[in-house]
């Protein structure tokens, strides 16, 4: 499970999901479920079915939300709708004012392949490259689908869900420009012509 910067002990990133979907309207755990799959929110953030659901349990121990009487009946086995409380509106705040969020890297599974791939079997690397730019041709296509739909639903683009599939997109732009530059010149990868290896220790 994902933890959130800052608060590793105390919070999680699906409980922070679970607060700001359930500060928008009350929801069963299934109708959760639902909105984040529809909001295809597990591109973003590290939330599963079962981590719905145990968010569920722990926010609601925390008194972090709160059941409420639902409006219909529950679509799924589960009979109550929580909302958010003050106290977890507080702690999502206070989550979202952590400096963690800002001064992290990501570490692309695509970058320690290409670190290590001078030690793959020959014409491994060439393929491995027309996989990766085939993925992301498929994603970028979807990313731009997702993107008209949200700007259907939303009605303008000042909205962070414009922004951040807007990113997702241009990132995904800029590293097929350079998997075709990385296609050209993989015929000329080369060893370092001066390594420099940390020198062993004397004993």
């Amino acid at each position: 499970m994902g933890r959130t910067p800052g608060l590793s002990r105390r919070i999680s990133t699906p409980d922070l999901v679970l607060l700001s979907l359930l500060a928008e309207q009350p929801m069963h755990g299934y109708q959760a479920n639902l909105e984040l799959e529809r909001r295809e929110v597990r591109d973003w953030a590290g939330i599963s079915r079962p981590q719905v659901y145990y968010s569920l349990e722990k926010l609601a121990e925390r008194e972090m939300i709160r059941p409420v009487e639902s409006e219909g009946p529950s679509p799924g086995p589960e009979r109550r709708a929580f909302a958010t409380t003050a106290k977890g509106r507080a702690a999502l705040a206070d989550a979202l004012e952590q400096e963690d969020w800002t001064n992290q890297r990501d570490r692309p599974a695509f970058l320690t392949w290409l670190a290590l791939s001078w030690q793959a079997r020959p014409g491994v690397f060439v393929e491995q490259v027309r996989r990766r730019q085939k993925f992301l041709e498929q994603e970028l296509a979807r990313e731009q689908a997702t993107l008209r739909a949200i700007r259907k639903e939303v009605g303008h683009q000042f909205h962070e869900a414009v922004w951040m599939v807007g990113l997702t997109i241009d990132q995904f732009r800029v590293e097929l420009r350079w998997l075709r530059k990385l296609a050209r010149e993989a015929p000329r990868r080369a060893p370092a012509r001066h390594p420099q290896y940390a020198a062993k220790k004397q004993t």
